[in-house]
């Protein structure tokens, strides 16, 4: 990491870590006192504490680097988000996917109700992964035989979920890359598929199971496109904590669970015709520089997670000057030997989410949709396409 990206990134992951550590315990302290009381309570108390940190990242792309989403779909289903229980599927196109879903999450008012379904790894990261943890987020092995059963439980446990919920999956099963599209085109043609330009080709066993389990307390199918115009670079962690715009499209269609297949293989094609579509519909934003075929919706950019952040970093601040006057941990060679130490790791902690969120440094795995050899999949995100395969 630059110095200069240091100097701006450190003083924002001192902010994110220390107040995301307060958040991890108040989560741990309700998680052992009232969870086991009563699983209900915990989770209406827990979906605000979550926000007190999930916040903090939305204040980043909304006020901190300034990135525009801009929403396309009808207004019915502009009224339907946050008011009902969802499955989101989505292409996986950018490093910060998973935060513009957060954004869209907050605006619709069950931010801290948003679930996703994750890679077993990333529940051991510091802060945010713990966070994830206690708020019922999915984590899964490499191993399908290991996953199957983790995944009907989860999804069974959200049955009586007392809030508005969205379950996140990206069943591409990667971030896309040119050398992972390379890898699914040339299956394709190998398989007599519908060769795809702009995503890669979904695996379905992931979805199945979760229509076939959430089919009846979950009204419905989200089917999000997310795209970068061609004016505005993509956004990365990095760019987003250097305080660096970009501008997100995202097109959101909604589709009624009861108007899906009952057939698991039907499910799966009707997955796979998504996902061909949303080829198409790639296509033409690419031609047109916009998604024209559904309005745009204003969803604002509301003042909550700037008051959060302020209110975090007053905290923070006023904590910081009482511990000094009380410590003198700066007027001894150990005391400032102790806050280097600090800083440095919180340093590598940012720098590690950084190169963690990179869809690029993923390394390649071997199988590829169809068993076959290929280079196109990233052993980073292999649990997630053994789940969808």
């Amino acid at each position: 990491m630059a110095l200069a990206a240091a100097a701006i990134v450190v003083p924002l992951g001192v902010l994110f870590f220390i107040s995301g550590l307060f958040v991890n315990i108040i989560q741990a302290v309700f998680f052992v006192i009232v969870r086991p009381l009563s699983k209900n309570t915990y989770r209406r108390i827990n979906r605000w504490v979550a926000e007190l940190l999930w916040l903090e990242l939305v204040w980043i792309i909304d006020w901190w680097a300034g990135v525009k989403i801009q929403l396309f779909t009808d207004a019915e289903t502009l009224h339907s988000m946050g008011q009902e229980h969802a499955l989101i599927i989505c292409n996986h196109r950018s490093d910060i996917d998973w935060l513009v879903g957060w954004v869209l999450a907050q605006r619709s008012g069950c931010l801290g109700s948003t679930l996703a379904v994750m890679k077993k790894s990333s529940k051991f990261l510091p802060v945010i992964g713990w966070s994830m943890w206690f708020s019922e987020y999915l984590f899964l092995e490499r191993s399908w035989a290991k996953d199957e059963n983790t995944l009907k439980g989860g999804l069974q446990r959200l049955k009586d979920f007392p809030q508005p919920f969205w379950v996140a999956l990206f069943v591409e099963g990667t971030r896309f890359t040119q050398a992972k599209l390379l890898a699914a085109q040339e299956y394709a043609t190998s398989t007599g598929l519908p060769v795809p330009k702009n995503v890669l080709i979904p695996r379905t066993k992931g979805f199945v199971t979760a229509v076939s389990h959430m089919r009846s307390f979950v009204p419905a199918v989200y089917d999000v496109t997310v795209s970068i115009p061609k004016t505005s670079p993509p956004p990365t962690m990095l760019r987003l904590f250097k305080g660096q715009p970009s501008v997100v499209h995202v097109h959101v269609k909604r589709h009624l669970m009861k108007d899906l297949p009952e057939n698991d293989d039907a499910v799966a094609q009707w997955c796979k015709d998504i996902f061909v579509a949303k080829d198409k519909l790639l296509d033409k934003h690419i031609a047109e520089d916009t998604f024209s075929d559904l309005p745009q919706q204003n969803i604002g950019r509301p003042l909550k997670s700037l008051v959060v952040v302020t209110c975090w970093g007053c905290m923070l601040i006023l904590g910081i000057i009482k511990f000094l006057q009380r410590s003198m941990l700066l007027s001894s060679w150990k005391g400032r030997v102790f806050s280097l130490v600090g800083v440095g790791a919180i340093t590598f902690l940012m720098h590690f989410l950084i190169q963690f969120s990179q869809s690029e440094r993923s390394t390649p795995a071997k199988d590829s949709p169809g068993g076959q050899k290929s280079g196109g999949c990233s052993s980073n995100s292999r649990d997630k396409q053994q789940l969808s395969q």
